[in-house]
């Protein structure tokens, strides 16, 4: 089994971001293992996934040390995403038991990325112009939403291991704009964590996983994560956000083409 330390940068970088945004696991990993390292998108889809539920379990522990998780939202995401990913792995099962191939995972990569983009760049605007209305839903109705939320997230994320950081974020500042945005990126973390561990198992049953990656990545992510964690409570992501933005429209249009 090889370590490899340039994998293990990756990760502290990925991790770095991840703690201090809530954004960036899937959606710059995937594409650095398919783009930059040379993976298969299937086996690196399969090996984030599993990265990032050990990678943000770290960081749960340490917003929820902070009183930064909504517990009671993390579970309405959970209630719609872990059945959907369940659901959507075994159709992969199923399509792969046919003879089915995965060649569209490249693009539908892609996409996701470039959705995850634009939600970056446009969230303020989209949180200022909608925020007041879904203020005036009702609670229930609030919770009937996420749960819904959930089950777009956990067919995004077992598909392409992208969506729960920054469309998952701008769609929760949406439905609870009351709540500090430091509490939402802690409970979208928490969320994270058992959504990406079941999918990643999945992928891991379906074959997608490389192991001395995962360790290696693991290496890395786990301190990046804690620093980032730590340093969110001090510092804000209006600086990141663009050049992130940008990073990955660019890597999602090379994907899409």
């Amino acid at each position: 089994m090889d370590f490899n330390p340039l994998y293990s940068s990756a990760g502290l970088g990925v991790g770095l971001l991840v703690g201090l945004t809530g954004v960036g696991g899937g959606s710059l990993m995937t594409p650095l293992l398919v783009l930059a390292f040379g993976f298969h998108p299937a086996t690196a889809v399969g090996t984030d996934l599993l990265y990032a539920s050990m990678t943000k379990a770290v960081g749960t522990a340490v917003h929820g040390a902070g009183g930064t998780v909504d517990w009671r939202i993390v579970r309405r995401l959970a209630a719609g995403s872990v059945p959907a990913a369940v659901l959507t792995l075994a159709w992969l099962r199923y399509l792969g038991s046919q003879g089915g191939t995965t060649d569209w995972l490249t693009p539908l990569l892609g996409v996701a990325l470039l959705a995850t983009a634009v939600a970056m760049v446009f969230r303020h605007r989209i949180v200022g112009r909608y925020a007041a209305q879904f203020a005036e839903i009702a609670p229930q109705r609030i919770g009937w939403l996420t749960t819904a939320l959930g089950v777009m997230l956990g067919i995004m994320v077992s598909l392409t291991s992208v969506g729960a950081g920054a469309l998952g974020m701008t769609a929760l500042l949406l439905l609870y704009p009351t709540q500090p945005a430091s509490r939402l990126v802690g409970s979208d973390i928490a969320h994270a964590v058992p959504l990406t561990l079941i999918a990643g198992i999945g992928h891991w049953a379906l074959g997608s996983v490389d192991v001395s990656l995962l360790l290696s990545l693991l290496a890395g992510s786990i301190p990046g994560i804690v620093i980032g964690s730590l340093a969110s409570r001090r510092l804000s992501d209006r600086a990141l956000t663009p050049l992130l933005a940008v990073t990955l429209a660019l890597v999602g249009i090379k994907l899409v083409l």
